[in-house]
């Protein structure tokens, strides 16, 4: 669940720190006092784009914390993202600058992208245009299945991998199935290519030590001219010879070791020093000795690397890849050599893969046509609950013509909000506030399969009132036995089953405005619940009326 926001420079938010609970957070306030940017501000934190507008006035950045507390089930999807989890707790930080923003979890710079990846594991947020998605009819099987899960989840898989392969036969043999003459021409070239690459003869790593001893050769005056004067200036012959120092020094060392055994350690020291520069030396003059080569050698090499390079411009940038690409052509000509019986395996094949995949699609559309019932069922129950009192709800199952890979299935989703009414398609009849009161609905159903912990309701009363308000209040109240909810409201019915209930204010401080959050107490939440019942002044009996709602609320949690 989330357990704090911490928002510095936001809007109009100059800082602000707010602390959550369990079960049911309620935000509430005056209109255009910012609860909606104490939101956004977290959909910033999870990613969502930043503008650089975003930041208060006068500031260099804006900065967005939230802390999470997750489950060994979300633990362990984040350790598979190698995003560090300690103490079963998550900290995501966002800064927002002109130019750019920095985005960190548990210290550890991320970009935007895992910061959203996150969002899907921690976090459902629902904004007042959400339910908007419930016009896009093709989202309606998508919705389905994530219900459904399970057995469909399986099949929808097995589905998708058969199409692939029906895809990928049928575009092969689209795309090589050739008249006569273009049969001939692309096997011509084949074999001029594979012939190319074979007669090369070419040996993996190759092209690697013949570069090495290219580049050796090419400056191989310079290397035995380098190489004579440092064997000249580490060497035993002449006076100005580092070997020949050194082996006087030795000697003259040993000259005196018998008068001070302390010696004895600087001349084991220097005489070290003599014999790795002696083997150092021999090694010079031994690489010298080896050093040679004739200008057949150098335009052997020469001639064998251009020819490798020559390949590599055409068929590949390495030896490992042009070996590939001629395997490639080997199976090609050898197609084209025999074209007719290569056509008629790949068609026997598309045909056995095509039966596959209508196969699993057909079981597939079984157990959709059999989840479609089970969420008609729920979604019914779920929405005579929200006040729809003769609401009929459905779930359309049409067959597509050709099958895809999510199967043989379009879902639509059917609703009638009025007794006589025909079922008509959700997106041509619902009203918003009908839309708010279906997505909680949908909500309420599949929560149960969701391992997201918090859900956020950016005014999900939209639309609504009365006994009708009534009946959200109590689905929020369910909703929140089983995960943490946070919820911005106008209305008192819905404020008033709030476990914990926030007040949003905008107050001018030091010559500017800014936007505070706190946590009201119980006689605070009463007072601000009269303020929501649309009390001119708050008096006794709207302060009673205010606790009646409370106790109410509790009665129904």
């Amino acid at each position: 669940m989330l357990v704090s926001l911490h928002v510095k420079n936001l809007a109009l938010i100059q800082e602000t720190e707010v602390f959550f609970g369990t079960g049911l957070n309620i935000l509430t306030g005056e209109t255009g006092a910012g609860k909606s940017v104490i939101l956004g501000s977290v959909a910033l934190a999870l990613g969502a784009k930043a503008d650089r507008d975003m930041i208060r006035t006068g500031a260099e950045y804006a900065l967005i914390e939230l802390n999470f507390e997750v489950s060994q089930e979300i633990r362990k999807k984040l350790e598979e993202m190698e995003i560090p989890v300690e103490d079963d707790l998550v900290v995501l930080q966002r800064r927002v600058m002109p130019a750019r923003s920095i985005c960190r979890v548990n210290g550890e710079t991320v970009n935007a992208k895992t910061l959203r990846e996150l969002a899907g594991l921690l976090i459902d947020i629902h904004g007042q245009h959400d339910s908007q998605v419930l016009l896009q009819t093709k989202r309606h099987l998508e919705i389905l299945d994530g219900y459904a899960q399970g057995a469909v989840a399986e099949k929808k898989e097995a589905v998708k991998k058969a199409w692939q392969r029906y895809n990928a036969l049928e575009r092969e043999l689209a795309e090589n199935e050739l008249d006569e003459a273009s049969r001939k021409r692309e096997l011509s070239l084949a074999q001029y290519e594979l012939e190319e690459i074979e007669d090369a003869a070419l040996q993996a790593g190759e092209d690697e030590q013949l570069e090495k001893d290219y580049r050796r050769m090419v400056n191989g005056r310079r290397i035995a001219e380098s190489l004579g004067q440092v064997y000249s200036l580490t060497g035993y012959d002449g006076q100005e010879g580092a070997g020949e120092s050194i082996g006087r020094a030795v000697r003259e060392l040993s000259g005196i070791l018998s008068f001070d055994e302390e010696l004895e350690n600087f001349y084991r020291q220097l005489n070290e020093v003599d014999e790795l520069l002696n083997d150092f030396n021999r090694g010079i003059s031994d690489y010298l000795n080896d050093f040679e080569f004739d200008e057949e050698t150098f335009k052997n090499a020469e001639e064998r690397l251009n020819i490798i390079n020559r390949l590599k411009d055409k068929y590949g940038r390495t030896i490992e890849e042009i070996l590939a690409y001629a395997d490639r052509r080997r199976s090609e000509v050898d197609r084209l050599l025999n074209q007719d019986a290569w056509v008629l395996e790949k068609r026997k094949q598309l045909s056995e893969a095509e039966k596959t995949m209508l196969a699993l699609a057909e079981e597939l559309s079984g157990l959709r046509k059999d989840a479609a019932e089970q969420f008609r069922e729920d979604m019914q129950a779920a929405l005579q609950d929200l006040n729809f009192l003769h609401v009929e709800f459905c779930v359309s199952l049409t067959r597509k013509e050709r099958c895809s890979a999510e199967g043989l299935d379009d879902a639509v989703f059917m609703i009638s909000t009025n007794p006589g009414e025909p079922v008509k398609p959700l997106a041509s009849i619902a009203s918003g506030g009908e839309l708010s009161r279906i997505m909680l609905a949908l909500k309420t159903i599949t929560a149960k399969q969701e391992p997201i912990g918090t859900f956020i309701f950016d005014e999900i009363d939209a639309g609504i009132s009365g006994k009708t308000a009534w009946k959200v209040s109590e689905k929020l109240g369910l909703l929140s036995r089983t995960h943490q909810i946070i919820c911005i409201t106008h209305l008192p019915q819905i404020a008033a089953m709030a476990d914990h209930h926030f007040y949003i204010e905008k107050n001018a401080v030091d010559a500017t405005t800014a936007t505070t959050i706190s946590k009201l107490s119980y006689e605070e939440s009463l007072q601000e619940l009269a303020r929501l019942s649309g009390a001119v002044q708050i008096t006794e009996n709207v302060l009673a009326n205010a606790r009646e709602m409370k106790e109410l609320a509790e009665k129904n949690k």
